[in-house]
């Protein structure tokens, strides 16, 4: 068990609440108890939301400046809690050092464009005598807050995901309830000490720990909850958006982000760069590597380097500065994983590298040209495993990468140009990265998928137009 000042609080309306009944926290590494986390009940998500409407009513007030200004002070303040926040990671979500650092720069990153983007928002004039009835009238736009957000987060990137909702929505003038994994509290609750050191006005930000079906269904049905932006799974999304009716809804699921590599001058690098995107955070990441495609005269070659590559990486205790990949956030993801790859072995696909588990952890894992209805091929592993495989010509390479039920991102590495834009018109995802993987994203750019990806898009100048309501005005001269 957990010890007194171990036991977490409710952050409502300002002040640190405690639960009536708790969870013990445990590392998906050691499996010892880091923390005991309030399971909030539907009173107290519904105080919450009270809370959050009186709240929204302050964000309202505050000028453009004054909202880019508390966001300027939480970026500053995560700098300075900087390897806080990472050994949070390290502890909550099994992330390993070097990456959970790497998680809370883009946080602060996140934030700076937040603060940015809260000077940005703003409508247009309308040319009103464009039409035979608009002469003698004037017209503009103005983007308003919504007023309160629901956001729930999912636990691989748990600071910076819960940074593209807050972000925006306070960039906006809105209050945020804010339910993070039941894996991954902690850094929702660091998030709200920083930002009531920050100045957030009382009830702008409100955070509640539990059990999903408890608080999702009371946010995603309450009136006054105006949006939910959500990431996690299809099954969750779904639920949610049948759920949330006419509320806005943003949703960022599943992928099994595929590359294909037509052309290189360096394979090398390209090989090394596709380790980078497969087994980064034990593959538990929206945009992973999931599916390799390589022209048939480069696969062989391309195989030996991936996994000479891949053999170099260092797994073990997140902690350490060494590791590269650690436990996957359940020992039962490591199981299902697991059968999938005992599956594939069966059916006489040839394991390249791995296949094997250690705990919660799994080795880095690589199959040749696994079969399109392995799980592999067609579901979302979020494990650290792939699928290498060799095609014959470009028509079949784009086939097999739309041949999927996901579409976020996709990566093409070729140094042909008509390819290169044949790829951007003809791959069904959100985004097609060239000359790179499928596993880049920078924190301003438009993030989303299409398929069972989800619907909307982050990135803060994006989420900013979708936490907010257009108004257009009209006056008679």
């Amino acid at each position: 068990m957990g010890t007194d000042s171990d036991k977490k609080k409710l952050f409502i309306g300002g002040e640190w609440k405690d639960g009536n009944d708790h969870y013990n926290l445990l590392s998906p590494y050691s499996g010892k108890v880091i923390a005991q986390v309030p399971l909030a009940e539907k009173d107290a998500v519904l105080t919450a939301i009270d809370c959050a409407e009186r709240g929204a009513k302050e964000m309202r007030k505050l000028t453009a400046l004054e909202r880019s200004t508390i966001l300027e002070r939480a970026a500053a303040l995560f700098q300075e809690r900087l390897e806080e926040c990472a050994f949070i990671l390290t502890q909550e979500n099994a992330k390993p050092l070097k990456a959970a650092r790497g998680e809370i720069l883009r946080t602060i990153e996140t934030y700076k464009f937040a603060a940015e983007e809260a000077k940005r928002i703003h409508g247009e004039t309308i040319p009103m005598d464009a039409a035979k009835n608009g002469k003698g009238r004037f017209a503009y736009t103005k983007r308003e807050p919504l007023g309160v957000i629901a956001a729930i987060t999912p636990f691989n990137f748990p600071f910076n995901l819960a940074a593209h909702k807050l972000g925006p929505a306070f960039a906006a003038g809105n209050a945020v309830i804010l339910k993070p994994a039941s894996q991954t509290p902690l850094s929702a609750i660091m998030a709200a000490e920083i930002f009531e050191e920050a100045g957030l006005p009382k009830g702008a930000l409100n955070v509640v720990t539990g059990k999903g079906s408890v608080i999702g269904d009371v946010l995603v049905t309450d009136p006054r909850i105006k949006m939910v932006t959500f990431t996690g799974s299809v099954e969750v999304g779904l639920g949610l958006k049948e759920k949330a009716g006419l509320k806005k809804v943003t949703l960022e699921l599943g992928s099994n982000s595929a590359v294909i590599i037509d052309s290189v001058d360096d394979l090398d690098a390209v090989a090394a760069r596709c380790v980078e995107g497969s087994f980064a955070y034990s593959g538990q990441v929206c945009i992973s590597i999931q599916r390799i495609y390589v022209q048939e005269d480069l696969h062989e070659a391309f195989l030996q380097k991936f996994a000479e590559k891949a053999k170099e990486l260092t797994f073990g205790n997140p902690e350490s500065e060494d590791t590269d990949l650690s436990a996957l956030i359940h020992i039962n993801e490591a199981k299902r994983v697991e059968g999938w790859i005992e599956a594939a072995r069966a059916a006489g696909t040839e394991i390249v590298l791995g296949g094997t588990r250690t705990g919660a952890v799994l080795h880095p894992t690589i199959i040749k040209n696994a079969k399109p209805a392995e799980a592999l091929s067609c579901q979302e592993a979020f494990a650290p495993i792939v699928s290498v495989n060799a095609y014959k010509t470009w028509d079949d390479a784009i086939d097999l990468v739309n041949d999927s039920l996901y579409g976020l991102q996709a990566g093409v590495y070729t140094t042909s140009m008509p390819k290169a834009f044949d790829a951007v018109d003809r791959l069904e995802v959100g985004g097609v990265i060239v000359n790179d993987i499928p596993s880049f994203r920078v924190d301003q750019m438009p993030y989303g998928g299409v398929k069972n990806s989800g619907t909307g898009r982050e990135g803060v100048k994006y989420s900013v137009e979708e936490m907010t309501e257009l108004k257009l005005a009209v006056f008679t001269l």
